[in-house]
């Protein structure tokens, strides 16, 4: 008798046991389930989130749309730059001021990123009463043509060969086209405009003459503004422009908290 109620306490708690590790075993699927479903959902939610963002936040979101034409004759829109990280500028081709110094700087910018298909230029001019589309060609070919060098001092020159030596540009646009589009876009858009002009001053009477450099994000927006003479600003803007290329192109998905706006 006791050997019998031996044989059944043990298989009372081998049928206990047996229990104990369906029960743990449902748990282990329902825990696995549950870590796969969240896992899922939060790839989704996060599937636009920029992990690897710039901290260089936004000055402005709202460039306006433009329509001009490049040193080529081809047309230069936002379709251009849709994805793209670019610096813009302004100039004129026959300035003897700053626009010299500026553009050195900017030849700097290009050397260091012209073979990066998802970056360019944009150097608008600011007189395109005359600037036109063969003299910025031309002006193309002398910013492009000749060895970039650097001075003892510091400072940067462009040495022409004998003959200009033949260049390849793929990513930087010198752009012309109507005289209100082009002072608008700098102004309410690139925001390197430090002028305050009279409003009711005809456009053919203002003059945009600015040393600043608008770095714009695949985003299509204002990221920073750089003093195109200073060689610490220049520095600094070819290190920024690494840091939005890295970023990704921002899509409208369900969750508006979950963006790449780094505001």
């Amino acid at each position: 008798m006791r050997r019998f109620g031996l044989i059944k306490g043990a298989s009372i708690n081998f049928a206990e046991h047996l229990i104990e590790i369906a029960v743990k075993k449902k748990l282990i699927i329902y825990l696995g389930f549950f870590t796969v479903l969240i896992t899922v959902f939060l790839g989704f939610v996060f599937w636009d989130n920029d992990f690897s963002k710039s901290k260089l936040k936004v000055i402005n979101a709202n460039i306006p749309e433009f329509s001009f034409k490049d040193q080529n004759g081809k047309p230069f829109t936002k379709n251009n730059v849709d994805g793209k990280v670019y610096v813009a500028e302004y100039f004129f081709t026959t300035c003897k001021g700053i626009c010299p110094k500026m553009n050195l700087n900017m030849r700097r910018v290009y050397e260091a990123y012209k073979n990066e298909p998802g970056f360019l230029i944009a150097s608008h001019t600011c007189m395109p009463e005359t600037d036109s589309i063969p003299v910025l060609k031309k002006y193309e070919a002398k910013m492009l043509g000749g060895v970039l060098t650097q001075n003892q001092n510091g400072s940067y020159k462009i040495i022409e060969q004998d003959s200009l030596i033949s260049y390849s540009n793929k990513n930087w646009y010198f752009l012309t086209g109507n005289k209100t589009l082009l002072y608008n876009l700098a102004r309410q858009g690139y925001i390197i405009d430090n002028n305050h002009p009279d409003s009711t001053q005809n456009i053919s009477d203002q003059f945009l003459h600015s040393q600043f450099f608008a770095l714009v994000d695949k985003n299509n927006r204002v990221r920073g503004i750089y003093d195109g003479l200073e060689n610490r600003e220049i520095v600094k803007l070819i290190d920024d422009i690494k840091d939005l290329l890295k970023e990704k192109v921002t899509t409208k998905r369900f969750m508006d908290g979950f963006n790449n706006n780094p505001e």
